[in-house]
């Protein structure tokens, strides 16, 4: 679990009191990694508490983060800096915090981060890290899990290293998502939600997350009677609350199915799961009932067609990526998943997508 978490609106100008008791010398920089979206914006880059050797890197957030991208930056902090960095810290949506998280990690671990894509394969503990979600919905600001795409697949650094050692979660910084954004990524957290309530790992403690989140959700994108302030600040919750309970019990079938769009397509992690879940009522009948209420009363069209000039081949590919994932299986449907998820119906289910 992260170990210390800051709320609150404006909580963001802690970060220079909260990070300097963490340096370990004047050499020894923080190195900040913020999403390139902020790139001359005021709001958030005069507020970064930079200091000595610090640097800051603006990182695009257009593609799902790669291992690739893990690695150049890690090679260029080592390049460019003598000393082991004090800490990195994470300014951004799921993608920044994912790659703040790897990089923490991969400063400490040698090889290349597709050797720790996988359950429980980090050795050594990651350097401090701190993460400041500027978008709500991911749960990337809680999770054991950093999830990038390999050469072979796109799957998690799932790891007790992995989690942030700090959070700060202030919902003033959420102000400018775009509304289309907003709801993708918030709809990220209700499946979240719906996986993991559905699921055979469920336990009270997931339970009492996940039941919170979902109640949260419904009341952010169906009841509509919330001021923009109350929205972000019960968004923030709802994204950390169901954030913990899928640490506690795992996602299902829209999050397996959609690392395979991701990994083929390059579809974004948000929308790609709501493609998928929408397609989902055999599994979730309810939740899916409900988010296509949401989907009308916000009045988002979701992307048609988009598998459907793709070969069998790239069929294949996405299919492989999908039954990889076993645990999401196992949650989703039982130990006897593979007796109910074939390849066939797999492909069916992308046909429709």
């Amino acid at each position: 679990m992260v170990s210390r978490v800051v709320f609150g609106r404006g909580s963001f100008n802690q970060l220079g009191d909260i990070i300097e008791p963490k340096r370990l010398n004047v050499k020894a920089p923080f190195i900040f990694l913020v999403d390139d979206v902020f790139k001359g914006n005021p709001f958030i880059t005069t507020r970064i508490p930079i200091a000595y050797s610090d640097e800051l890197i603006f990182v695009s957030a257009d593609e799902e983060p790669k291992t690739t991208q893990v690695d150049e930056l890690v090679e260029k902090i080592i390049l460019t800096h003598k000393d082991r960095p004090s800490g990195i810290i994470g300014i951004g949506g799921g993608t920044i915090l994912d790659l703040a998280k790897a990089v923490s990690i991969m400063l400490t671990n040698e090889g290349e981060a597709k050797d720790y894509q996988g359950w429980d394969l980090v050795k050594s503990p990651a350097i401090y890290h701190v993460g400041i979600p500027t978008i709500s919905g991911t749960g990337a600001e809680v999770s054991r899990t950093t999830v990038l795409t390999g050469p072979e697949k796109k799957l998690g650094i799932n790891s007790d290293h992995t989690p942030f050692d700090q959070v700060i979660l202030d919902p003033e910084l959420t102000k400018d998502v775009p509304t289309q954004q907003w709801f993708y990524t918030g709809m990220d957290c209700y499946i979240h939600c719906i996986e993991s309530l559905n699921g055979t790992f469920l336990n009270a403690f997931s339970q009492s997350y996940g039941e919170k989140a979902f109640e949260l959700c419904k009341e952010i994108f169906l009841e509509g009677n919330l001021s923009e302030q109350e929205s972000q600040d019960k968004l923030m919750m709802a994204s950390w609350h169901g954030g913990m309970s899928i640490a506690y019990s795992q996602v299902g079938v829209a999050h397996a199915m959609s690392y395979g769009l991701s990994y083929l397509l390059g579809t974004k992690h948000g929308i790609g799961n709501c493609i998928v879940f929408d397609h989902l009522e055999e599994f979730y009948p309810d939740g899916v009932k409900l988010f296509k209420q949401m989907k009308k009363q916000h009045n988002i069209q979701l992307p048609q067609g988009i598998c459907a000039d793709l070969s069998d081949n790239q069929f294949d590919v996405m299919i492989d990526v999908a039954l990889g994932l076993v645990p999401l299986w196992e949650n989703a449907i039982g130990k006897n998943w593979k007796q109910v998820i074939t390849r066939d119906k797999l492909k069916a289910l992308y046909q429709k997508m």
